[in-house]
């Protein structure tokens, strides 16, 4: 998978789309879809790596699982996260949310 299959997939996961993306991140426009056929500077791979919350490693197809996103504290987001009837979610909920994310979003 090329990179910009990945930042595809990325944006199709986000709800977003090249062109925001790349307004964003101060890219022309178009730039990213130019990749497929030229070599892009790093510094612009690692601004889009960082919107995303991923590696630089990752967008090039290096590793297969996408990493947990940097800075990310996965009890903060547990204790704001209540259920489908609002209500908080039990400790077994929790935990069985937390065993799913790490494993989907491991570092490798």
């Amino acid at each position: 998978m090329g990179i910009v299959d990945r930042i595809k997939e990325l944006c199709e996961e986000h709800h977003t789309t090249f062109a925001e993306v790349e307004r964003r991140i101060g890219l022309s426009n178009g730039q990213i879809r130019r990749w497929d056929k030229a070599s892009p500077k790093f510094e612009n791979v690692e601004k889009v790596a960082d919107y995303f919350g991923v590696t630089v490693e990752y967008l090039r197809g290096k590793e297969v699982e996408q990493p947990l996103p940097k800075n990310l504290d996965l009890d903060e987001i547990l204790d704001n996260t209540m259920s489908f009837d609002g209500q908080p979610m039990t400790d077994s909920d929790r935990e069985a949310i937390r065993a799913y994310l790490i494993g989907r979003f491991s570092n490798k």
